[in-house]
């Protein structure tokens, strides 16, 4: 057991007797597939995020790769995405039959603009951004890069529900944006869910189509689709939680300030610059640090559940060797790779483990 610990959730969900409950109404209704609290779970998600649809889909995936698939986009074509990205980003492109072709990232973790236009071939038929760690690639930058090429943007916002850059939230800004709800999301369900949010009527109505089969209705087949739907029992979930996400960011960006100042100054520790244009949602808090595999050891040796993201560059991954980039194509990535450090900073988190955490670190800077 750790003093500090990463995992929240036996904490957020300590008391399940509301939810159950919920659910047992749910059950007593035999509504279990696209019913009542699906409904309104996308109104009340779009609200949140402030756009006009908001579709609920199988997993965070699927809410990136079937508005890929939306679009038309198949085999031959090309999506532009971020070298540093979860595998989920790359799988969820690759699965539309599409060639992922990856540019490197910056220090705000999210990708670096300027190295886009250069990626833009002929086959090239949309741009996935990431906004990695509840942090905002340039969206100021890359939006008129996209426009000028005439290429569809399709947000990868898993990792940043209610981010934004300046003032315009994530997930506002493409033509779509891909949202997870996965357990250790901001918010979050009991399972693998998404949400795909959308301002254009079109893209809304063939989603919904995409993720049931393509059924126009109970007898009728419109596309081929697939079998994505948000499952009736996730929405229960995610409605007893949506109310809190806005105090849940306020607790994660208030810790990540407070980890911000303890860590400040540390010989061999660097705390990313945080931009005033960006509001970064915390989904993750890192630091850079030199010697990032010894404080990582020295973290869990001493009772503090720290965590990499990722400790291989996922262009280097196995499965992914056949994209053909050779190692040190992305700089940037791989020294991420071996300096990044990720510390818990969610909203159940007291002071005083957080001042564990902070002395822990300063400990072993300091070589005591």
């Amino acid at each position: 057991m750790y003093d500090v610990r990463y995992s929240y959730l036996l904490e957020q969900f300590s008391d399940p007797a509301p939810i159950l409950a919920e659910i047992g109404r749910l059950v007593a209704t035999g509504d279990f597939t696209l019913g009542k609290p699906v409904a309104e779970f996308e109104k009340r998600f779009a609200e949140l995020i402030g756009v006009r649809h908001a579709i609920g889909v199988g997993s965070g995936t699927d809410a990136l790769k079937l508005p890929l698939k939306a679009l038309g986009i198949g085999h031959g074509d090309e999506v532009i995405t971020a070298a540093n990205t979860f595998i989920a980003t790359v799988g969820a492109i690759a699965e539309t039959g599409a060639t992922p072709v990856l540019v490197d990232c910056d220090d705000s973790f999210c990708m670096n603009v300027d190295q886009v236009e250069a990626a833009i071939t002929k086959k090239t038929k949309a741009i996935m951004p990431v906004q990695l760690t509840g942090e905002v690639t340039d969206m100021g930058k890359l939006m008129p890069i996209a426009q000028r090429h005439n290429l569809p943007v399709v947000e990868d916002a898993c990792q940043g529900i209610l981010s934004e850059f300046s003032g315009k939230r994530s997930g506002t800004h493409g033509i779509a944006a891909g949202f997870s709800l996965h357990p250790l999301k901001n918010l979050n369900v009991w399972g693998d869910a998404g949400v795909v949010v959308t301002n254009d009527d079109g893209m809304n109505e063939k989603l919904r189509l995409i993720r049931n089969h393509g059924m126009k209705n109970r007898d009728e087949i419109s596309i081929l689709g697939c079998n994505s739907r948000l499952d009736s029992l996730q929405a229960v979930v995610g409605n007893w939680l949506i109310g809190q996400t806005g105090e849940i960011t306020r607790r994660r960006i208030e810790n990540a300030a407070y980890y911000d100042k303890g860590l400040a100054g540390l010989p061999g520790l660097r705390v990313p610059t945080r931009r005033p244009n960006v509001k970064h949602v915390y989904h993750l808090y890192m630091v850079f640090a030199e010697r990032r595999d010894e404080l990582y050891q020295y973290c869990l040796d001493n009772g503090i559940e720290a965590k990499i993201h990722y400790p291989i560059p996922l262009y280097q991954q196995e499965g992914l060797k056949h994209l053909g980039y050779a190692p040190g194509t992305f700089p940037v990535t791989d020294r991420h790779a071996k300096e990044v450090i990720s510390f818990p900073v969610d909203q159940h988190l007291t002071r005083a483990q957080q001042d564990r955490v902070i002395e822990t670190v300063r400990k072993f800077c300091h070589g005591r």
